[in-house]
């Protein structure tokens, strides 16, 4: 499906991801929006891809659907704050390479080394 020209566009970066909002043309001349999720992903030999993910959305589900996402959003400030807890958002952050290590604690058991767990596609 060919994509029509972009009316108006704003990007957000992201880290990672960057966010395009795009408003766009149906054949009949009405707008609608896109949403495109693109995450740059770094393949082991330096080089890199861009995974992506968009969205659509038409007039007639505007109302809906930002009722949904504000309220979603306000209850996840809510309930937790606006202050990111994630380790990987912290400054100091090292990412680790070795997620299967075991490492032993102050009583002699061992305890499991979770590493990199990824929740982006929730």
């Amino acid at each position: 499906m060919m994509e029509k020209e972009e009316i108006f566009s704003k990007v957000l970066r992201a880290g990672r991801r960057t966010y395009f909002f795009d408003v766009r043309s149906t054949k009949a001349g009405d707008y609608y929006l896109t949403v495109t999720e693109s995450k740059k992903f770094t393949n082991d030999d330096g080089s890199f891809h861009y995974k992506k993910h968009k969205i659509y959305l038409y007039k007639e589900d505007f109302t809906e659907f930002n009722s949904i996402l504000n309220e979603m959003t306000d209850y996840i400030i809510n309930e937790k704050g606006d202050e990111v807890i994630s380790e990987r958002h912290q400054k100091d952050f090292k990412k680790e390479y070795d997620t299967d290590t075991v490492e032993t604690s102050v009583d002699g058991s061992s305890t499991e080394k979770f590493t990199d767990v990824d929740f982006d596609d929730i």
